[in-house]
Formats: structure tokens, C-alpha cells, sequence
């Protein structure tokens, strides 16, 4: 039980007479790569906000990193890390800015900042960009820095909302090559994928329909149970049983 960072029972959320999440039940260990899969209006965004403390349960229970979902959330915001595809970086500041802006909220020291602005620039090779906007880089480079400033407060959980929406195939392979590295470190990665080759990444996956989750299990067990060749085919015999949309 010590390794487990992520458990939730039971938990829902209901806007009106609407069940977005509807009683998920589910477990993630410390270092494992989690893959949380849906088709739009699945429920998952509802999820992923209720996981990172910004949203109030309907009911049902969970703890994130150790911490109560309801009474302590801003535990919760401290012990995690989050990037999404559509904002994680502010553009109209340099490279560095960024940095030390997020590195400011995640409450790290002026010295922590510069040792770690340091680091994270070397590690990038990104030594020629410091000063530059975040506008002005291209989007692969943009994604990489945003996971990497995800994970300067060292948290112990990151929360990636489709990272790779939109690069190019070498840069989502780069990517992932950061997130298995991370996860090495026993940061526990929780990702939303639209690419379901990414999905063959994973340790296990999940994958929700209409609010339920209707599978979860690793990749090959779930494409042996489904009788199916790759993570597509999986995805396609779960998600055409769906009956609402966004």
C-alpha cells in the first residue's frame, strides 16, 4: 500500500442531473506510467481536475500523493506536477522567466531557482535559447520545457493532459524518452493520450466510457482480452459502445 500514490473509491461528480465521472475506482503505484484514455465527453478532463485538487467530488473517495481529496487540496497542488497541450508556459517571456515565474510558485528558493534554471537549461541544450521568448521556439521545444518545469519542484505525481498533441513523431519519441527517465526516478506519470501508440507506452491503462471506466489493465492484456492487435483496435471496440459526446 506504501506504493501506491493515486487510489480512488467510488469517485463521482455530478453537475445537475449529468454524471460526468461516475464511480471510478482505481489505483496507481509510485513510478508507474498510467495512461488514461477516453473518447471525447468520456469524462476524463472532469477526472484529471477532481485528481489534481481542482474540482470538489460529488461523492466517493481518493487520496493523491497521500492527501484527502477534499480537505486537503492544496497539499495535493503542492505534491504534483501538471502540463497540458493547450497551456503550460507563459509565451511572451523568455525562457528563463519562465523558469524562475514557476519555480517561485512551486515555493522553491532564490537559490533553488538559479541552481535548477541552470540544470533544466544544460539538460535541454537549450543554452542559446535562455533569453529568448517561449513564442519563439518551436513546438516540440516548448513541450519539453513545459514537462520539465512540471517536474522543478520535484512532485511526486505529474499530471500531462495530451503533451504531444500536435509534434512531430522524433519529438513525441524524445518526449516519451523524458517520461520514461522520469518515471525511472519513481515520479508516478499520469498521461491523457489521444495516440494510441502512446497508449503501448504505458504500464497500464485505463480507458473510460460515457463516466464508467470499462477497462484497465496493461496494454498486452488488454489487447489479449479484446482479441486484438494493437491498442487501436482495444480502443475502438470499447469506445464505439459510447452514447454521449462532447
Amino acid at each position: 500500500m506504501s506504493d501506491t500514490v493515486i487510489q480512488t473509491e467510488k469517485l463521482t461528480k455530478r453537475f445537475g442531473d449529468f454524471i460526468a465521472v461516475n464511480e471510478i475506482s482505481f489505483s496507481v503505484n509510485k513510478g508507474e506510467i498510467f495512461g488514461f484514455l477516453g473518447a471525447n465527453g468520456a469524462g476524463k478532463t472532469t477526472a484529471m481536475r477532481m485528481l489534481c485538487g481542482l474540482l470538489k467530488p460529488s461523492s466517493g473517495n481518493a487520496q493523491i500523493a497521500g492527501f484527502d481529496i477534499y480537505k486537503q487540496t492544496e497539499k495535493i497542488k503542492q505534491s504534483i506536477g501538471y502540463m497540458s497541450q493547450k497551456f503550460s508556459l507563459y509565451e511572451d517571456l523568455t525562457v528563463l522567466e519562465n523558469i524562475r515565474f514557476f519555480g517561485g510558485i512551486y515555493g522553491l528558493s532564490n537559490t533553488q531557482i538559479s541552481l535548477k534554471s541552470k540544470k533544466l537549461v544544460d539538460e535541454l541544450g537549450l543554452q542559446q535559447e535562455a533569453k529568448k521568448l517561449v513564442a519563439e521556439l518551436p513546438l516540440g521545444w516548448k513541450q519539453k520545457l513545459s514537462f520539465s518545469v512540471a517536474l522543478l519542484h520535484d512532485p511526486k505525481i505529474v499530471f500531462l493532459d495530451e503533451p504531444t498533441g500536435g509534434v512531430d513523431p522524433v519529438t513525441r519519441r524524445q518526449f516519451w524518452e523524458m517520461i520514461y527517465e522520469a518515471a525511472h526516478r519513481d515520479v508516478t506519470i499520469f498521461v491523457t493520450t489521444h495516440y494510441m501508440d502512446e497508449a503501448e507506452y504505458c504500464n497500464r491503462i485505463s480507458i473510460m466510457v460515457d463516466g464508467k471506466i470499462e477497462a484497465l489493465d496493461s496494454p498486452s492484456h488488454l489487447k489479449q482480452k479484446f482479441k486484438a492487435t494493437s491498442m487501436d483496435e482495444v480502443f475502438y471496440q470499447l469506445a464505439r459502445g459510447a452514447k454521449r459526446e462532447e
